[in-house]
């Protein structure tokens, strides 16, 4: 049994149900956030870029070569707002605390983009992220040591959300005591805060605060981590601003932390639903990289968007200055023209050029690190505990929105 009220209640934040999905979709609705793959195929073959007015009103392309064209599209659409389906704000906090602190290079376009990315790049390199591979292992082991001999779990909540934070805790140089507060900082952004403005203000106040505190103390006492080398670096000759390194704070701890335990909790998810596959993976874990692509692959977290800027014809559509565009990359990841067997999860699958980490100049510069998480995550959790299901009953909880990804898992061994 799948529940989509994650605790956060994205259900509670759908009005009326849908009834034309070409027309009026809606990503909070509980059957898009449980199940949106038939969704998806119906609409590529009736409308395949699907519009509503809710939330503001937004454009859902479902195919894998409009997705990837439309994602390429610069300057035509614009990254400053890769959040945008939610309610607006009366409330002048909110718009403060997203000018102030933004989230850079995600929310930049050219040519803030390129120096921005261009900073954190090295930090993310395959031979940087290796570096916190024992980290990684490490954490696993221990969070497995705590609930082993239970023999049971939430693999949501007691692992794959607990991995993500001290990563990022520790890649940043924070206290990764502090991993409790980051998971509730980031569901209080990207689960209520999107439908609840109030609640969006409340914590994106309290990241920029933490971070600026961070700054303020790496500049008294530098230390050998990220923080340190953003303050470090110039641009043009001059210092990185300070609210420029905060806001790439932001950007890891929410882009980075969310997603990818989304992907590991949806991973677990799938292999605690599909025992020949975790056979597969215990029998011969050599096939692990292979399958956390095509894991990637079929659950897809992340859907970004972009704000048009000028008016713009695509596939029969006239796209006007100010309208929102979702970057449907787990739509694009089920397209049968791009997938053979699209909806067939595979994990021998040999052709595999999925968009989850996103395409053009957007794409995730953290892919390395996330897929290093995934992989030792995953991979330990096997080892440990090579036979797992859903314990019987089981009320499966889905987050959704923007980023979809289970919240509770409970699981038995």
């Amino acid at each position: 049994m799948t529940d989509t009220s994650d605790g956060l209640d994205f259900a509670a934040a759908t009005t009326e149900p849908v009834e034309d999905w070409a027309t009026d979709y809606d990503i909070f609705d509980p059957d898009y956030i449980a199940d949106p793959f038939p969704i998806w195929d119906d609409l590529r073959g009736g409308c395949p870029v699907a519009h509503t007015d809710r939330w503001q009103g937004s454009w859902l392309p479902t195919k894998y070569d409009d997705v990837v064209a439309l994602a390429r599209m610069v300057p035509e659409l614009s990254s400053t707002d890769p959040i945008v389906v939610k309610p607006p704000s009366d409330d002048t906090a909110d718009a403060n605390a997203y000018s102030t602190v933004n989230a850079p290079p995600i929310s930049s376009d050219p040519p803030v983009h390129t120096w921005s990315r261009r900073l954190i790049l090295p930090a993310f390199s395959p031979k940087a992220t290796e570096a916190h591979e024992p980290f990684t292992r490490q954490l696993c082991q221990d969070l497995i040591a705590q609930f082993i001999d239970r023999g049971e779990v939430d693999a949501a909540g007691e692992y794959a959300q607990q991995i993500p934070p001290r990563v990022i805790a520790h890649l940043l140089g924070v206290d990764p005591e502090r991993a409790d507060d980051f998971v509730e900082w980031v569901n209080g952004v990207l689960g209520a805060g999107l439908s609840r403005p109030e609640v969006r203000t409340h914590y994106r106040g309290k990241i920029r605060e933490f971070f600026m505190a961070e700054i303020a103390d790496r500049k008294a006492n530098p230390k050998d981590d990220l923080i340190s080398e953003l303050l470090a670096a110039e641009i043009d000759g001059e210092p990185v601003p300070d609210l420029h390194v905060a806001g790439t704070c932001n950007l890891l701890l929410v882009a980075g932390i969310d997603t990818t335990w989304s992907s590991i909790g949806a991973a677990l998810w799938h292999l605690a639903t599909h025992s020949d596959d975790r056979q597969l993976l215990v029998d011969d874990p050599s096939k692990l990289d292979n399958a956390i692509e095509e894991l990637l692959r079929a659950y897809a977290p992340v859907t970004m968007a972009r704000v048009v800027q000028e008016q713009t014809e695509f596939q029969g559509v006239t796209f006007e200055p100010g309208d929102k565009i979702l970057m449907n990359f787990p739509g694009a990841n089920r397209d049968p023209e791009a997938f053979e067997n699209a909806d067939v999860v595979d994990l021998e699958r040999q052709r595999n050029r999925h968009v989850a980490f996103g395409v053009g100049i957007h794409r995730c510069a953290g892919s390395n690190l996330a897929r290093l998480e995934m992989q030792v995550a995953i991979g330990e959790f096997l080892k440990a505990i090579p036979e797992f299901h859903l314990a019987e009953g089981a009320n499966v909880t889905w987050a959704g929105g923007q980023v979809r990804g289970p919240r509770k898992l409970p699981i038995v061994f």
